[in-house]
């Protein structure tokens, strides 16, 4: 027999050779209709794959971000199967699962796919779905593997193969599909109800310009139409929220092909939000006992070669420029030179610990495809800070950070979002991550645990660790359901090794620091972007470009709104007047349009009675206020930072 220890630490025993399928059966029938995969000893595995030995197990529904993948990615290649019905001949790629559906890339020859061709593929897919076909799973020899994709003259699954190690490669078929894949799956195709491909787009094989354009074909789907219905729907007032969209219409950000794709310039309405953030992260930072620091924007070769950045990250980093004899690259990241600072004077345990931040500009050579908006960008303004403490001031530190999390989500009104722990690979030791197992192990239990005391919601996912040491990534969810990567939360036991960094003890020992990479806010860019959707381009108060337009009625009543405006100005408030001659109602229409919080209508009762009339989000004020009084309840308001 074997033990089985489920998530609530309840051990059962069961045969060897059971599956997670069975187990959920042996629970309950109406539990085994949801289960469709599987998390064994942190890693997803197929429902229907079987258990020999002792294991933490999880049993994973369409809820979970795991089960969600897996869904995903096994619709992928029920489209392929769909696909290569109607396209004979078609080669493949690769298929993952993404942050909302799946793709598959593909070369379909001379032949083009349109958008009557994935209403039929829907069609095709729908109808494969239905026969439940399983999907199986089988280990295949690396030459046999070659072979089979020889014969078929793939060589796009040939490339694959030649990074794959013998003993570790699997096919999985459905149908009359087959596909090298390291799964896992769903247990059959019936589980999928509700399909829609949703684009076609182009992609470079292997994200290289200089390779052939394969097609590449987006899609979703659910377990139910209820939950198809509900994503379009959400699709839809998505489309109204898209950050490109309303970053143009209210002036926020904008780019330019002289400057170069990725880099952002933020319009003077952008900047406004930047100042608001970093005095937020500021005030906040100061009061947790935070000191600021100002770093390059460049760095010699040699300490990127020290902190392990180039090893791992060289695809990622803008190419050196060579100067007298030297090599310096655009930074790609703040922790080495704060690492500099931290070793720019000795420490002690009474300086411990010592936490330093920088709202620090980096560079990312992101490949051109990936490039998004403001959410995937080659320069970025990151809300960055290193902590350096003892293992003893760890838990302490790493909950504080987190508690720095919840304050922000508090004020942006985040009321959903779940901390991802990432995990190192045991078997990528040396090559992804660093070597240093029992390090590994050691920082992993410290961070899980904190979680734990702290009853912070969380995942753990595998294999998804920083070179130097478990994270935490911050998922965060708009108002509508759409799901945004924060920022992350890191332990780093490898840099202070690299950089000698260390500190004396109480009595008179030299001690190695931990460190905690963290950045609440992420970027300017990508937190942004995220915040234009959250709040449809309705920025509250404290955050809004214009806080009050002063809409006077005639030209006659200039001169009493100029003279509002300055005292709104005078008091901290960002307020202007709208000179044009248009109509009032124009001019509200106008106003509503640049998502102003409050709009004052200066009229002939206004200004004899030295008075407002307020208009807030479509509301009208039912009576009018004396100036002073609407300054004090303004002012409350952003000093709050009220309104999320």
């Amino acid at each position: 027999m074997i033990n089985i220890t489920f998530p609530d630490g309840a051990v059962r025993q069961y045969e060897p050779g059971v599956t997670a399928l069975d187990i959920a059966k042996s629970i309950s029938e109406g539990l085994a209709r949801k289960i469709i995969a599987a998390s064994v000893n942190g890693k997803t595995w197929d429902a229907t794959r079987p258990i020999n030995e002792d294991t933490s197990l999880q049993l994973l529904k369409f809820e979970d971000a795991a089960g969600k993948s897996t869904f995903w990615h096994s619709t992928a290649h029920l489209m392929a199967e769909a696909v290569e019905s109607m396209f004979p001949g078609v080669k493949f790629w690769v298929g993952p699962p993404v942050d909302n559906g799946f793709y598959y890339d593909m070369d379909l020859g001379d032949k083009k796919i349109t958008e009557e061709d994935l209403r039929l593929l829907e069609k095709k897919m729908n109808e494969l779905a239905r026969q439940n076909n399983p999907y199986i799973r089988k280990e295949t020899p690396k030459a046999e593997a070659v072979s089979y994709f020889t014969q078929k003259g793939d060589e796009y699954k040939l490339d694959l193969l030649q990074n794959l190690e013998d003993g570790n490669i699997t096919f999985y078929t459905q149908g009359n599909f087959t596909d090298l894949c390291r799964g896992p799956h769903i247990p059959g195709t019936g589980f999928i109800k509700a399909i829609k491909l949703t684009n076609i787009a182009g992609a470079y094989w292997k994200g290289d310009e200089k390779n052939k354009q394969l097609t590449r074909i987006y899609g979703i789907s659910f377990p139910s139409q209820k939950e198809l219905d509900e994503y379009l729907a959400m699709l839809e007032e998505a489309k109204k929220r898209d950050h490109r969209k309303l970053g143009k219409e209210l002036g926020i950000y904008t780019m330019d092909d002289d400057v170069g794709p990725g880099l952002i310039m933020w319009m003077p309405n952008g900047t406004v939000i930047i100042e608001e953030l970093e005095k937020l992260a500021k005030e906040t930072e100061e009061a947790a006992g935070y000191k600021r620091v100002v770093t390059p924007h460049i760095a010699k070769e040699s300490m990127y070669l020290t902190s392990g950045h180039l090893p791992y990250y060289a695809d990622s980093m803008y190419p050196p420029m060579e100067m007298e004899g030297e090599k310096y690259y655009l930074k790609s990241m703040n922790c080495p030179h704060h690492h500099k600072i931290y070793a720019a004077e000795p420490k002690s345990y009474r300086d411990l610990p010592y936490r330093v931040a920088e709202y620090g500009t980096v560079y990312r050579y992101e490949q051109s495809g990936e490039l998004f908006g403001l959410m995937r960008v080659r320069c970025l303004h990151m809300n960055d800070a290193h902590i350096y403490c003892s293992k003893e001031q760890f838990a302490d530190e790493f909950r504080a950070v987190n508690d720095m999390y919840l304050k922000y989500f508090k004020i942006f009104g985040i009321d959903k979002y779940v901390m991802r722990l990432s995990l190192h690979s045991k078997e990528k030791l040396g090559i992804k991550y660093v070597n240093q197992p029992e390090l590994w192990k050691e920082t992993e239990e410290m961070v899980r645990q904190v979680l734990i005391e702290s009853k912070i919601p969380f995942i753990e996912v595998a294999d998804e660790a920083a070179f130097y040491g478990p994270k935490i990534d911050v998922q965060i969810y708009s108002v509508i359901g759409r799901e945004f990567t924060l920022a992350t939360n890191q332990v780093d036991f490898s840099q202070p090794r690299s950089f000698n960094l260390s500190f004396t003890t109480a009595d008179n020992k030299s001690e190695i620091p931990l460190i905690i990479h963290r950045a609440p806010l992420g970027t300017h860019e990508r937190f942004i972007g995220f915040l234009l959707e959250h709040y449809a381009g309705r920025f509250p108060t404290w955050l809004a470009p214009v806080q009050v337009k002063i809409l006077p009625v005639s030209d006659k009543f200039l001169p009493y709104s100029k003279e509002v405006q300055a005292q709104l100005r005078k008091a901290g408030i960002r307020a202007e007047v709208d000179e044009r001659s248009e109509k009032v109602s124009r001019k509200i229409r106008d106003a509503e349009l640049s998502k102003t919080p409050y709009m004052l209508v200066i009229g002939e009762r206004e200004t004899t009675d030295k008075k407002l009339s307020i208009r807030k989000h479509n509301k009208t004020e039912p009576e009018p206020q004396q100036v002073e009084a609407f300054i004090s309840l303004l002012k409350e308001e952003i000093t709050e930072r009220n309104g999320a």
